[in-house]
């Protein structure tokens, strides 16, 4: 799907090909997500298994992505939202959550964000709300 943006820069969005994770891996290396380019299998993996991922293109490059999961029916959940650090404040990032929520009408978005983020995702007006996170080797008896 081909978007115009605000700006009058065109972006493609596009379902995420397995020939995409490298380009996927160098935005989260640039974006210091080092623990998804240093588990690097577990992430492919996760891409794979994942039921919501798209591609941002602008001239043929790679300059951003989405991954997530949804049941299609109450809830949509946003993982990874990155946009290449030199097109941020484009409307790329918003142009894309809308329009993976157009695609599950029935859902809420549901996201975790960074506190640098925090901006963003408050000028779309998303609602804040708490989660907690725990990784397996933290479980204690």
């Amino acid at each position: 799907m081909n978007f115009t943006l605000d700006n009058g820069e065109k972006v493609m969005f596009r379902q995420y090909e397995a020939n995409d994770f490298e380009a996927v891996q160098q935005l989260n290396a640039r974006e210091g997500w080092n623990t998804l380019v240093e588990r690097g299998e577990e992430t492919k993996e996760a891409f794979e298994n994942s039921n919501v991922t798209y591609i941002v293109e602008k001239e043929n490059n790679i300059v951003g992505y989405l991954r997530g999961m949804t049941d299609k029916q109450i809830t949509l959940y946003i993982s990874e939202l990155i946009i290449g650090e030199e097109l941020r404040g484009s409307g790329i990032g918003k142009t894309l959550l809308q329009y993976v929520h157009n695609i599950y009408p029935k859902t809420r978005m549901e996201l975790l964000g960074l506190s640098t983020s925090k901006a963003f995702y408050d000028k779309l007006e998303f609602r804040s709300f708490y989660g907690f996170r725990k990784v397996v080797e933290e479980w204690r008896d």
